[in-house]
């Protein structure tokens, strides 16, 4: 492996790592600003506005020579990319996570890799070998990925203390939200699951022909911005009150949900899902969970239970196991791009000249050297 393939290999793991360090950010002051009374759905709108016109001058310069010509069918991909993140998965997750909690939905959110491995199976993105070792393990990561899930909606157990939350009043569920409220919260993630798969999915198919990522970064949002200010509308209105913020919490959200989460992270997700598919963008979601669990029991004060760290566990496992199966494809692809440059770097023969090369051969003499006797 040369210089230049580490450093690609070394960038893909960086920009992955960091972007779990900013959606655990946004996990924790996002559900903050909710459960102080700001509304989803306007924030939703602010957040994906301030990507939009953030993203929209590097867009309109870097890529004003390259960008593809837009066409029907890429309008209605990136329209439905605007409805299924913006709209649909962010709204299900900020209403889910306020039913429950940050670090509840963070780590149920590690089903992700799971769902989308699921979906790109179906849709023969993925391909598996039953005999192989590799595809075994993306199979049985996926298996144990869910059943951890499971043990996490299913089982809750004992509070666990760790240090820092020793003596503190923790904020715990009433036992209306820890039957309905709970449950109904978690089927509203699992939802916001399936539909941020999906979009990674729906994603990776609009850059084969739509390349420009600070483009399509740009279009998602606005469009996701544009359906959700009419879904607003709809619910909360013509009310001004849902719209107001002020200099707080809810501004900081808005600003670093839109910057961080929805601009510069569609835009290296673009990147990094161009070299490896969409199975290892997700791939990275148990740090995320962490961050957001450690983060949310010290800021929000939020329960950590042994069910949640069983089932995290579990998941983690699985879905290492599934990263494991994914490690060789990564090889598989890059000698088969290899192989198919070398093939379209050779230069064809005219007929002609291969009559001239095979009479040229047959006028050759071969003339019999004999090796010297020691």
């Amino acid at each position: 492996m040369g210089l230049a393939e580490v450093m690609t290999t070394v960038k893909a793991y960086a920009f992955m790592i960091l972007l779990q360090f900013g959606y655990a950010g946004m996990f924790v002051i996002s559900v903050a600003s909710i459960k102080r009374g700001m509304n989803h759905f306007v924030l939703v709108v602010y957040r994906n506005a301030i990507a939009a016109v953030l993203i929209a001058p590097f867009a309109l310069w870097f890529e004003r020579k390259v960008r593809p010509k837009m066409t029907l069918i890429t309008f209605v991909k990136i329209a439905a990319l605007g409805l299924l993140e913006p709209v649909l998965d962010q709204n299900l997750y900020y209403m889910g996570a306020n039913l429950t909690s940050a670090g509840f939905a963070s780590a149920l959110y590690n089903m992700v890799p799971a769902i989308t491995f699921i979906m790109a199976l179906v849709l023969r993105i993925e391909m598996v070998s039953i005999k192989s070792r590799r595809s075994q393990a993306k199979i049985i990561g996926t298996l144990v990925t869910v059943i951890g899930a499971l043990l996490m909606i299913l089982y809750k157990g004992p509070v666990v203390q760790f240090f820092w939350s020793t003596g503190r009043s923790h904020h715990t569920a009433s036992t209306t939200q820890s039957s309905g409220h709970w449950l109904t919260g978690t089927f509203l993630l699992l939802g916001s699951c399936f539909c941020w798969s999906s979009f990674f999915i729906l994603q990776a198919n609009t850059l084969q022909t739509y390349s420009a990522e600070l483009s399509l970064t740009t279009l998602i949002c606005l469009t996701g911005a544009a359906m959700s200010s009419v879904v607003t509308l709809a619910v909360e209105g013509f009310s001004a009150k849902p719209w107001t913020i002020g200099w707080d919490m809810r501004l900081v959200t808005a600003v670093y949900s839109g910057v961080v989460c929805s601009g510069i992270a569609y835009y290296v997700q673009g990147i990094v899902m161009k070299e490896r598919g969409p199975v290892f963008v997700t791939a990275f979601n148990p740090l995320c969970m962490i961050i957001t669990a450690v983060l949310g029991s010290i800021i929000l004060a939020e329960e950590i239970t042994l069910g949640s760290i069983v089932g995290a566990v579990i998941i983690v496992i699985g879905l290492y196991a599934l990263i494991w199966g994914k490690g060789k494809d990564q090889v598989n692809q890059a000698s088969s791009d290899r192989s198919e440059t070398e093939e379209g770097l050779q230069l064809p023969i005219a007929a002609p000249d291969a009559g001239k090369i095979e009479s040229n051969i047959s006028q050759l003499s071969f003339i019999e050297i004999r090796a010297p006797k020691n």
